[in-house]
């Protein structure tokens, strides 16, 4: 035994007497990764409200009367409201780490086939419901090919967007269905507006809450984003990807028979050109709403305004009579800058 010696560890610190260098504890609450990104995407949400404010600015100084009348307005919302229903399901796939190319195929053949002759002899809940199930069933295809095929999404989405033109092409035979049903065609007059506020609109804000709740409140909105950013992961901690995975699909699908009634609303008419490029819009507004391609992060609100944002820029050119050429070059100038602005927010991750 040697005497003198400590019994004390030198490492030990003196009690009541906290180390200078050690670090912080972890705040309680939520993982600072997520904190992290719900601090980007509340950032993202408020430059595209920012550059919303800036078009509107825009169209104040250059077309005071007309862009900020009341008709304009409820012009721009019920335009939005189509093509952003769409939108919303189109969110859930690229978060879940896919992509869909067939929803505006879709979306004209749910037109189409709600039109037909037989289909409105059962009035509007007849039309509403053809269109909601020839939606959710293309969806459903989908799914079943990319889940359980497996098909590679790109490819899934393409054969489906060429069958659903082709079907809708024999459908009508080219012919454009008028719409006969009182019902629905009063749907689309001012009549129907509550407080103001055009149907469809109302029916874009439901479409839009029920998304925001099934990504945010929800197991599926969270293992929508487990698959998205991990498949691998996400399976080995017990989620089913591949059902995940159908039914995330299949919920695009609905959401397109959701757009094509609104858009026979819209129009009066089912043609099998509806829909046209709805895809291309689709993702490029969620693009620009901060939803990335990889999948894994995205937000409801975020690919709202994306939808905005593009419709508020058609209408400015519209107003001021400016080439379409134009509007395309600054649709594609905006993508750009999106997808510039997420690579270099992924980067500074740490």
């Amino acid at each position: 035994m040697t005497h003198g010696a400590t019994s004390e560890p030198a490492s030990s610190p003196p009690l009541g007497k906290p180390q200078p260098d050690a670090p912080p504890p972890p705040a309680p609450g939520k993982p600072v990764a997520r904190v992290l990104l719900g601090r980007l995407a509340d950032v993202h949400s408020l430059s595209l409200i920012g550059v919303l404010a800036v078009l509107a600015i825009i169209g104040a100084i250059t077309k005071p009367d007309a862009f900020l009348s009341t008709d304009n307005l409820q012009l721009i919302l019920t335009q939005a409201s189509v093509i952003g229903v769409v939108t919303v399901g189109v969110t859930f796939v690229i978060i879940g780490g896919g992509i869909d190319l067939s929803v505006g195929a879709i979306v004209a053949l749910a037109s189409v086939w709600c039109t037909t002759v037989a289909t409105q002899d059962y009035g509007m809940a007849g039309m509403i419901f053809t269109a909601l199930i020839v939606g959710l069933g293309c969806g459903l295809v989908n799914g079943v090919l990319i889940a359980y095929g497996p098909m590679v999404p790109f490819v899934a989405t393409l054969a489906m967007l060429a069958s659903a033109r082709g079907l809708a092409l024999q459908i009508t035979e080219g012919r454009t269905q008028v719409v006969s049903v009182d019902a629905v065609l009063d749907l689309g007059g001012r009549d129907a507006y509550i407080f103001g506020i055009p149907p469809l609109v109302l029916i874009f804000a439901g479409v839009t809450a029920i998304g925001w709740v099934l990504l945010n409140r929800t197991t599926f909105g969270r293992r929508t984003v487990a698959i998205g950013g991990n498949p691998e992961a996400a399976r080995l901690a017990g989620i089913a990807v591949k059902r995940q995975r159908l039914m995330i699909y299949a919920l695009s699908g609905l959401c397109c028979g959701i757009a094509a009634f609104m858009l026979v609303v819209l129009s009066g008419s089912g043609q099998n050109t509806n829909g046209n490029l709805y895809e291309l819009n689709a993702i490029a507004a969620a693009i620009i709403g901060g939803t990335l391609l990889s999948g894994g992060r995205g937000t409801i609100i975020g690919s709202v305004l994306g939808v905005l944002v593009f419709t508020t820029i058609t209408n400015l050119f519209t107003l001021n009579n400016l080439d379409s050429a134009g509007q395309q070059i600054a649709q594609g100038a905006i993508i750009v800058a999106a997808v510039l602005l997420q690579r270099r927010s992924a980067a500074q991750q740490p």
